[in-house]
């Protein structure tokens, strides 16, 4: 069992660190108020193959792993649907603009609480991530997407869709 996991485990981190990379190209974008097609239809399919894959590690009992993938894989279906169904017009501009900045925070928030537990040195500093280093990180991740939500929603205004 244990031989399946670990290259299972690394295709998870793959896809969820091209998430994230990709993540952060399209927010920033949305902050300057442009749209990057490709960018971000790699940010959504990463992201939920991220959500996705999560659920096919072994499983012992409802954890909060679980709750925020089922959280995650909702969001990414209501960003999906303002971006594609309803091609960001009206309100669905800005529902699509806090659901993918969410959806962002959502794997920047498992990459702190993973690096935590994972790198040693981290480790160290906050062993039950009850310390204040692993507090203080994460209440500034929560802080910077606030600001990025808010400057996303204020700024990004692409050209309506051709149908």
């Amino acid at each position: 069992m244990l031989s399946a996991v670990i290259p299972f485990t690394v295709l998870h981190v793959i896809i969820s660190l091209m998430g994230i990379f990709t993540g952060f190209v399209v927010v920033f974008g949305m902050v300057a108020g442009r749209q990057h097609r490709g960018w971000t239809a790699t940010f959504l399919a990463t992201t939920l193959a991220t959500s996705v894959t999560g659920f096919f590690f072994p499983i012992h009992g409802f954890t909060p792993a679980l709750g925020l993938g089922i959280i995650s894989v909702v969001i990414l279906g209501c960003s999906y649907f303002a971006l594609y169904g309803r091609r960001l017009s009206g309100a669905w501009r800005w529902r699509y603009v806090l659901t993918a900045v969410l959806a962002q925070y959502f794997n920047f928030f498992v990459l702190i609480v993973q690096s935590f537990q994972k790198i040693p040195a981290l480790h160290a500093l906050a062993p039950t991530q009850k310390e204040l280093p692993f507090a203080v990180a994460q209440g500034a991740a929560l802080l910077l997407f606030v600001v990025l939500g808010q400057l996303a929603v204020r700024n990004f205004r692409p050209p309506p869709a051709s149908a």
